[in-house]
């Protein structure tokens, strides 16, 4: 018997992973008021509009976060065709709904008067659930092309195809890389990912090649000063703004990139008024947060012996930094522009619930082996 409580000895909660979720959106929290305050003047009349908003996502998000690290982790995993059912819906609902809310040329969300809610955010969620039990229940299968290779690879194909007709090129891709990076730690054949990885970059060159716009947009980061008015309007503004920033910054609330001069101050590109009014030593900080995160991750999945909890665990954990890594790219100019927000600090409610999710879905994993 006490061999038996030794083994299944439950552990606490991971303090660092929760301290560190919690700055990063108590940063998030701050940095909004700051980029998004004289706007929300202009627009709204109320410079607290969307820091009200944020902040009633990070309430809900709470309850969320906890709900996620309560309830048993089979709960998500039996119902996990379910999860994918219902994202499937939800992208298609942005194609052919009248609920469908189009803003600059895509139709990427679903309103539902109170709220709006972005398919993509789950679908990111459902697809590791699905590809987490997929691995850790049928490791003896997945060499096999027919059946440890083709089933997800159709279904991340039907995310894809639906995002890529909203169009979300960017979108497709991160789901896309989800898979990759899931497939690779999960024992699929890298003949397989290989020549899945090359037909897909061919796909993804001609629908570059065919669109003049994202032909131009996504090489613009190349040099963004050569079309600074246009393709590379928000990479230039955003490096103005790291540059301003020096090491020190120029103080909470004194950035000049987001009076009207950066576009998605308070979303996908908060994170060049960080630098500018925080500098290096604010940037620093997230870089910190995250590298926590990512340390945590790691530990937490490399401790279950359940397989499909190790893969749920690196899968969630791949949600919050991929969509991290991503986004900083994206403002230094390290990857072409792409409308990702950063996990916990740019506004929006979608994102910032799934990210609270995620979160919660590690701690649960923390408490035992």
């Amino acid at each position: 018997m006490s061999g038996l409580n030794k083994h299944h000895q439950p552990f606490s909660l991971d303090i660092w992973l929760l301290f560190s979720v919690l700055v990063l959106c108590g940063l998030g929290l701050t940095m909004i008021l700051s980029t998004s305050a004289i706007m929300a003047e202009r627009f709204y009349s109320d410079k607290f509009f969307f820091f009200r908003k944020q902040l009633v996502f990070f309430i809900i998000g709470l309850a969320v976060m906890f709900t996620a690290y309560m309830i048993p982790r089979n709960f998500f995993y039996r119902l996990k065709y379910l999860w994918i059912f219902s994202a499937l819906i939800l992208l298609g609902l942005t194609l052919y709904s009248p609920l469908a809310l189009s803003a600059g040329g895509a139709s990427r969300w679903i309103d539902l008067g109170f709220i709006s809610i972005q398919p993509l955010e789950m679908a990111k969620v459902s697809l590791v659930i699905y590809l987490a039990c997929f691995f850790g229940y049928k490791q003896d299968k997945v060499k096999r092309f027919s059946v440890g290779f083709l089933p997800p690879t159709v279904i991340t194909g039907l995310f894809c195809a639906l995002l890529l007709l909203q169009p979300d090129f960017g979108g497709a891709v991160y789901i896309a890389a989800i898979f990759f990076l899931m497939s690779l730690v999960g024992g699929t054949r890298l003949i397989y990912l290989f020549c899945s990885s090359v037909l897909a970059g061919i796909t993804a060159l001609l629908l570059v090649m065919q669109s003049p716009y994202r032909f131009r947009r996504w090489f613009s980061f190349l040099d963004p000063f050569k079309d600074a008015q246009d393709s590379g309007y928000q990479l230039v503004q955003s490096l103005y703004a790291f540059g301003s920033g020096g090491i020190w910054g120029m103080g909470l609330g004194e950035g000049r990139q987001k009076l009207f001069f950066l576009p998605e101050a308070h979303n996908d590109f908060i994170m060049a008024v960080i630098g500018e009014e925080l500098g290096f030593i604010g940037v620093s900080l997230v870089f910190i947060l995250l590298g926590i995160i990512i340390w945590r991750v790691l530990v937490i999945s490399i401790r279950q012996t359940d397989l499909a909890d190790r893969f749920s665990g690196f899968g969630t954990g791949l949600i919050i930094i991929l969509g991290s890594l991503l986004n900083l790219a994206v403002v230094m100019g390290m990857v072409p522009p792409k409308g990702l927000p950063m996990p916990y600090i740019s506004y929006g409610g979608s994102s910032l619930l799934v990210s609270m999710f995620c979160a919660g879905f590690l701690l649960n994993l923390s408490r035992n082996r």
